[in-house]
Parts: structure tokens; sequence; C-alpha cells
């Protein structure tokens, strides 16, 4: 796991920690071992993700999380199981990269009443989530994406995001 820190704010989270333990948590939690795993995560801030997200997706504006999977994964069939990813003949599980901004999270957990660490963990299993896959394009694809965050995230000690009662 390689992990980028190009703004500083990161560090006041504890950004390493944080993404190792929900990326392994994550991983974990679907069978992977994060040992065999290669993939990146980027902690920039809104005006990089901003490029990032109008040269990949055309759209130049900041958001919360990318990612970049190295395969697709996805199923076929709205809300069924994306295959599993294969080692590469190095025997790595090659998975893609992730990136994440640092206003757009502080902002949008101010917003929800939640604390930075619990959004940030939710947005890099959301993104790691993408790597492996799922997607929420579709309405079933998205039931089945966020039951699966709200099952790791609970592993890790986190309440349900999507539980509207505990928002502001």
């Amino acid at each position: 796991m390689d992990i980028s820190i190009e703004d500083e704010r990161w560090v006041d989270v504890d950004f390493e920690a944080l993404s190792s333990k929900a990326i392994t948590g994550a991983l974990l939690h679907q069978g992977i071992d994060a040992d065999e795993c290669d993939l990146s995560v980027l902690a920039c801030d809104d005006a990089r993700i901003a490029d990032l997200n109008a040269e990949f997706r055309g759209k130049p504006t900041p958001t919360n999380v990318l990612s970049w999977p190295a395969e697709d994964l996805a199923a076929d069939s709205p809300g069924a199981v994306p295959a599993k990813p294969e080692p590469d003949f190095t025997g790595e599980i090659v998975l893609g990269d992730i990136a994440i901004a640092w206003e757009t999270c502080v902002r949008e957990a101010k917003e929800q009443g939640k604390s930075m660490h619990d959004h940030v963990t939710h947005l890099i299993v959301h993104g790691l989530l993408h790597l492996l896959g799922y997607d929420h394009i579709r309405d079933a694809d998205a039931t089945s994406m966020e039951r699966l965050e709200v099952e790791i995230l609970g592993k890790l000690g986190i309440d349900d995001p999507y539980n509207v009662e505990h928002a502001p």
C-alpha cells in the first residue's frame, strides 16, 4: 500500500494509520489479504482533486473521493457481487488508486455531524469498494454497496453513515 500525503493537513488526522486500518478492514471483510494487494492512496486538497476530476471524469469541480480501478471487476447483473480480483504474474493483486480531498471532507463531516475520522474512514472504504468492482449507478448496485459499507464500518466501530436519524 502506497500512501502519499500531498496536503500536510492530513497528518493531523493520522491519515496513514486511518487509511491503512480502513483498507485492511475492508479487504479482510472481502476475504482478501491486504499484504497481497498493491494500491495507492493520495491525500490531497480540493484544487488537486478538482484537476483529477476534470482530467478523468470531465467534471472540473472538487469531490470527496475518486477511484481508479486497475481492472473492471463489476458484475453484469444489477446488485450482483463483482468478480474477485486475482493476483498477477508476480503474485500481487493490483487494485488501483484512490484520491481524497481535505476541504471537501472537512466540510461534509461538519455538515453531516460526523467526526472527520469516521467520515474519512467511510470514504476510504467507499473508494476501495470501487476498486473491487462495486458501484452505485444502478439502484440495486447502490443498495448492495451501501450494505457492504455499513457492515465493514460496523466492524471498524463506526456507525451507519446512511442512518439519517443521527444526522443534524
